[in-house]
């Protein structure tokens, strides 16, 4: 077996929008390739097991539960990887800062953060293709597979731990900046509306705006610059509710450019005849505290020259 094939110890932590769900019903779209019988026959053995701790698939996951997946083999396409070798290649240019605890790249735009949902190959599989003698590579956090820019990932558990710690006590600043319809009014800084996830009759979930019954959610927003029927604003995500800058703006009547899931038609016409191809909201910059430079450091990721084009054109309207 040589050492990229090697299979490793995997870890997952819980966040609070995957809370709830079954710990089967979880590891059945996290961990693509393998087939159910042998999930179970995993957990039946303790080979997969959260907190340190053996459990059962009924099992109801917690916000910060840490599930630890045993060395498995996973039966995948012999040419996965071959396949996907110009992604690879791609996302090692991508690279913004790496040292021996994180690496933090620029995410591409409709690459998920990991397989599963249908999707063999995500960031962290290429990056363990990339960097096959590390010992560990785990996401710290996420980014939806539309949205591009800052993703940090650790290189160790003690680094992981740091970070997660860091995020439960809201010490680490994202901004993003995003592309939305209209004129923002400078006057609207915050909006707090609670957020939902709601499943639709054909299966697709979504968020939708509860006060009564969903989750406190808290986005800060600045304007950056208007355009001619559009805003480019930043957002800086108080907390971390699944598709939450999205929503938000969406349900202040100024949905993001090209937003499949919440976005609006008309708008969305007009950015794509300039030239826009994708969600126009991008991970502008993460700042956190790095324990063994003892500092805060702060790395920005530029926006693809795409998204740089589009704006170009709008001043021009």
């Amino acid at each position: 077996m040589t050492e990229s094939s090697k299979p490793q110890v995997r870890f997952y932590t819980i966040d609070g929008d995957e809370a709830g769900q079954r710990i089967d019903n979880y590891l059945l779209k996290t961990l693509k390739g393998v087939p159910k019988s042998m999930i179970y026959r995993l957990l039946r053995k303790g080979e997969i097991r959260v907190n340190k701790k053996r459990t059962k698939p009924e099992y109801k996951l917690n916000d910060e539960d840490i599930i630890r997946v045993a060395p498995i083999r996973i039966s995948e396409k012999t040419d996965t990887v071959s396949t996907q070798l110009n992604v690879v290649a791609n996302l090692e240019k991508q690279i913004l800062f790496e040292d021996d605890l994180y690496i933090v790249l620029n995410k591409p735009s409709g690459m998920a953060v990991h397989g599963g949902s249908g999707l063999s190959f995500g960031v962290i599989e290429a990056m363990r293709a990339l960097r096959p003698k590390a010992k560990m590579l785990e996401l710290v956090h996420r980014l939806d597979r539309d949205t591009s820019g800052c993703l940090v990932i650790a290189k160790k558990r003690s680094a992981l731990r740091h970070l997660h710690e860091q995020l439960r006590n809201k010490q680490v600043q994202k901004f993003y900046h995003a592309l939305v319809k209209g004129s923002w009014s400078t006057k609207l800084t915050r909006v707090t509306e609670g957020l939902k996830k709601n499943d639709l009759k054909s299966g697709e979930r979504v968020v939708i705006v509860d006060n009564i019954n969903g989750k406190e959610s808290e986005t800060r927003y600045k304007v950056l610059q208007q355009y001619q029927g559009a805003t480019l604003v930043r957002a800086f995500p108080v907390t971390g509710r699944t598709h939450q800058i999205r929503v938000h703006c969406q349900c202040k009547g100024h949905p993001i450019a090209c937003d499949p899931k919440y976005g609006a038609e008309d708008f969305d016409g007009v950015m794509k005849d300039l030239g826009l191809k994708r969600l126009f909201l991008h991970a502008a910059s993460i700042e956190f505290y790095h324990p063994k430079k003892e500092a805060r450091i702060k790395i920005e990721a530029p926006l693809e020259p795409a998204l740089n084009n589009v704006l170009t054109k709008l001043t021009k309207l």
